[in-house]
């Protein structure tokens, strides 16, 4: 059983307006003009079945597991891989989700932000190896809000990362443990994840720019 906390919510855009952990707006939306799949449907099916073996070899089992996803396509990713290794496992796995909206270092650049939601087992986090799922992993920031987050909940054994794309950029020095896809790509490039959950498809997107 899960119990919500923090349950401000005022019905946010997809993501927050996040572009994975970069300061770009996420587009939402039907396809774009010059957008190429880098990632299908199978693909992400795949990559996701790798990171959730990876995950359940690293932990030794999937009893202390705690699977957090970051708003809003990280915690669908997170919900995935958990079914994932429970199917492997035939236990289930504790999943969530973990607002990082106020412990982001831009507030006050963009103060209008919507809070959204951190759900967490009723145990907490204390004791649990936590895996933090998100989508895009770009300058790290947003990584690093979460790590603040979860710090002020509890203490886990460990906190690991687990990201769909990885492309490039860090500004923080910050690496994810589980890696769907290393996608190179210059700033000017806009990486886009669709997941069925919120846009009817799975995908990742890439437009724009030169490497």
């Amino acid at each position: 059983m899960n119990v919500a906390r923090n349950q401000v919510r005022d019905d946010p855009e997809p993501d927050g307006g996040r572009a994975g952990d970069g300061g770009r707006p996420r587009e939402d939306g039907p396809p774009h003009d010059g957008e190429r799949a880098v990632l299908e449907a199978p693909d992400i099916n795949r990559a996701l079945t790798r990171i959730a073996h990876e995950i359940l070899e690293r932990a030794k089992g999937p009893e202390r597991l705690l699977l957090l996803g970051i708003p809003t396509r990280g915690t669908f990713l997170a919900r995935r891989l958990a079914e994932r290794i429970e199917q492997v496992e035939g236990h289930p796995v504790a999943s969530g989700s973990l607002d990082v909206t106020m412990y982001r270092d831009d507030l006050r650049l963009r103060p209008a932000r919507a809070l959204g939601r951190t759900v967490l087992p009723e145990d907490g986090v204390d004791g649990r190896i936590v895996v933090l799922v998100d989508d895009v992993l770009y300058s790290g920031r947003t990584v690093r809000a979460a790590l603040d987050a979860l710090n002020d909940l509890g203490r886990p054994t460990a906190v690991r990362l687990a990201v769909l794309v990885d492309r490039g950029h860090r500004e923080l020095p910050i690496r994810a443990d589980y890696v769907g896809k290393n996608l190179p790509t210059s700033r000017a490039e806009t990486v886009r994840v669709c997941l069925r959950e919120t846009d009817q498809r799975d995908a990742v997107l890439l437009r724009g720019g030169q490497r």
